[in-house]
């Protein structure tokens, strides 16, 4: 993925007269082949084992973007995928409907294996992979697109700026499908400088609304659709978030901040974290760096098991979450500080460490935050990744200070191509 980015390619309409075979998925998701002039092929929809007629769409030196054309013989482990919007309207949501659930772990094993080894030089197997409690119905969190005319729903994987108007998302949780069942026929009342639409179900069973606005100007017709909501049949609490300002609620009455991150998944995530935070060891009586901290789930359990947390967290308002736990459970802040900042701007306001959990966003660490590990040398480290790429950067970076002593996978988005892996490191 990282060399495609970063390659100039030509686009072309030539067709390969040839059927490939696919040899397997790469990092995104797309099926890779051999072409005979000896270029690797990127082929989205294709399977393992398939053997596809593909066009050329963008060429270069090395490889090529392709487009299938036709499945000549599928592989033993295509299927049909059950979302009509996958084939119908190329969304690109999912990456991976079209393999049976063993076929998708097995290439998501593969995809992280082979970046560790490719980007971050390291010696180590493909890892294992805990499968998904729910294969479907799972996400409790979507962010709808305005597309031409009044559409509303999820941008094309092949034509990434054009959206299509969403029907029901078999991923996503029921309730919220019911919600949008109900709300998308009442589009007209939402804003007109619309930029996205956030669909949320929270821990308690509550749905929120959140309208993401281009400018300033107040949402006048939201009482309108909070009305017309509740005649349907369906509550949620409407929020309108405006450009550079902090998101408000319209109706409803919630202090749940609708707005900071939560994974969409979030009963793996509790198993990620619990795993996690196993993997730290015993923490009584240690110092702890717990980095992107979040609502501070993960700090409020450390506290718990006795040791001295710095959290850390970019968001302010999820800092401030995790700070109204931190007092209702009368923690003092000698025992747990909540930063709010930048990890990378915050480095040297941290007490020493003895173990550090992080858990960047897809972006990965900043240079600056490796760096300050290495240099402050805590015994141990349990990286949270969602991202194999910047993964195998970040620990090429750890370089000869830090062993990985294990790679765990999660399968936290079935039918799509993410994977979430937890990796432990100790000081060498």
């Amino acid at each position: 993925m990282g060399e495609r980015s970063r390659v100039r390619t030509r686009r072309t309409a030539s067709t390969v007269t040839a059927p490939v075979r696919v040899l397997g998925i790469a990092a995104g998701g797309d099926g890779v082949a051999r072409l005979p002039d000896g270029r690797t092929a990127f082929v989205p929809r294709a399977g393992p084992g398939d053997l596809v007629d593909i066009r050329l769409v963008h060429e270069a030196r090395r490889f090529v973007r392709a487009e299938l054309v036709r499945v000549v013989e599928p592989g033993p482990h295509r299927i049909e995928a059950p979302c009509p919007h996958y084939v119908r309207d190329a969304c690109g949501g999912c990456q991976l409907q079209h393999l049976a659930p063993g076929a998708q772990l097995t290439a998501k094993q593969s995809i992280v294996g082979e970046t560790l080894r490719r980007v971050g030089k390291l010696d180590l197997p493909d890892p294992g992979i805990v499968p998904a409690e729910r294969n479907w119905e799972y996400r409790t969190r979507i962010t709808l697109a305005p597309g031409r005319g009044s559409k509303l729903g999820f941008h094309r994987y092949d034509r990434p700026a054009e959206v299509f108007d969403l029907d029901r998302c078999l991923i996503t949780d029921p309730s919220l499908m019911r919600l949008w069942a109900v709300l998308k026929r009442l589009r007209r009342w939402l804003p007109q400088d619309l930029v996205h639409l956030v669909l949320r179900l929270d821990r308690a069973g509550g749905r929120h609304v959140v309208a993401q606005c281009r400018g300033d100007r107040v949402w006048d017709t939201g009482p309108e659709l909070a009305q017309a909501l509740v005649q349907g049949g369906e509550h949620a609490v409407l929020w309108w978030h405006p450009e550079g300002g902090a998101a408000r609620v319209l109706f409803g009455d919630s202090t749940y901040p609708a707005t900071v991150f939560e994974q969409v998944n979030p009963s793996m995530g509790d198993l990620v974290r619990s795993y996690a935070l196993g993997q730290l060891g015993e923490v009584r009586g240690r110092q702890v760096w717990d980095l992107f901290a979040g609502v501070g789930e993960s700090t409020i359990e450390l506290a718990r098991r006795g040791a001295t947390v710095d959290s850390v967290e970019s968001d302010p308002r999820a800092v401030a979450a995790a700070g109204r736990q931190v007092e209702q459970l009368g923690l003092g802040e000698s025992q747990v500080r909540c930063v709010v900042g930048k990890a990378e701007d915050v480095m040297g306001r941290l007490r020493a460490p003895d173990l550090v959990l992080a858990n960047p966003p897809r972006v990965g660490m900043d240079a600056r935050v490796t760096a300050a590990i290495v240099e402050r040398q805590p015994r141990r480290m349990v990286y949270i990744s969602c991202d194999p790429a910047t993964l195998a950067r970040d620990l090429a970076r750890l370089g000869e200070s830090y062993r990985a002593t294990s790679v765990q996978g999660f399968d936290l988005f079935p039918q799509t191509a993410h994977v979430e892996t937890v990796t432990v490191l100790e000081a060498e």
